[in-house]
């Protein structure tokens, strides 16, 4: 019997329905036994989100600073498992305050040392730096990296940054005005997403886990677009001066907030278009690294 634990964190419930998909058949199989445990906060973050809310998380979340979790079950606590899959939401270029908080936990340490880890990741689009801070905290558990699956919305990033806002603070996942796509990961791409679960159920009953990316991949698990990674490094950049600043004058942290609101908009609206026309007119110039950035990201 194999004993795989699912740990996850979701709050319209779409990362549970991207994990349950990709576990039905780990669930299917009689010789393996699926533990789900889903991370709570003694102090939720709320959703629908409210404008303040969102904002306020901001700091913590990229800085990677954590809080209070709720102590998982005994039951999930007491067993030893052959694979976790540990499923995460992007917050701010970071993993989500919830999951970082988890990775930081005593619970954490208990769970993964010495054990094969699957990330699966569901988020807009902008997720590679994110998954490297994911790789660091999981090396100082002495766990190891085996695969990685990253679900995003496929739209173009504009009518994504429409779609998702319209979602995060209604709670309601539509066609917003009626003429919008549905935000989020398509419903066929969370459907189809059991392939990677037949992958990771051979691979597991083989004890063989070298691999696994590589045929993952072939499966579509992971695309690189590579404007959003160099979208992703220089905000990256801009929001760890910006949090950095909030954090340390917490008296003027409401004003700093709505300023870091406004200069958010202008790097989507405004310096985010420049940014994808000096990266059209550079391609060329950049053809190799981009080629080797792609293969790196795309593994483990």
């Amino acid at each position: 019997m194999k004993n795989v634990l699912v740990v996850y964190y979701t709050q319209s419930g779409q990362l549970e329905e991207i994990s349950k998909n990709i576990t039905k058949p780990l669930e299917l199989d009689s010789n393996v036994e699926v533990t789900y445990y889903k991370i709570e906060m003694e102090n939720e973050f709320p959703f629908p989100w409210s404008k303040d809310a969102f904002f306020n998380a901001f700091p913590e979340s990229f800085l990677q600073i954590p809080s209070k979790i709720v102590s998982p079950s005994n039951e999930v606590l007491s067993k030893k498992y052959d694979l976790v899959l540990l499923a995460y939401q992007v917050w701010y270029l970071s993993p989500c305050i919830p999951f970082n908080s988890f990775l930081k936990s005593n619970y954490a340490t208990t769970l993964l040392i010495d054990t094969p880890v699957v990330t699966i990741i569901g988020c807009r689009n902008m997720w590679v730096m994110a998954q490297e801070k994911v790789k660091m905290l999981l090396k100082g558990l002495n766990s190891k990296l085996v695969g990685n699956i990253a679900l995003v919305d496929r739209n173009i990033n504009h009518i994504s940054v429409i779609t998702i806002v319209e979602w995060m603070f209604t709670g309601v996942k539509k066609k917003y005005l009626g003429i919008f796509p549905r935000p989020g990961v398509s419903e066929k791409d969370i459907l189809e997403s059991s392939k990677f679960g037949e992958v990771i159920n051979k691979q597991l009953k083989l004890n063989d886990f070298e691999n696994l990316q590589e045929k993952l991949v072939a499966k579509d698990a992971v695309e690189i677009r590579p404007f959003l990674v160099e979208m992703d490094k220089k905000a990256n950049k801009m929001f760890k001066m910006w949090a950095n600043t909030i954090v340390s004058k917490e008296k003027y942290r409401k004003h700093l907030l709505k300023a870091f609101n406004i200069y958010l908009l202008v790097a989507i609206w405004l310096i985010s278009p420049i940014v994808y026309i000096l990266h059209l007119l550079l391609y060329p110039i950049k053809f190799a690294k981009i080629r080797k950035e792609k293969v790196y990201y795309k593994g483990v």
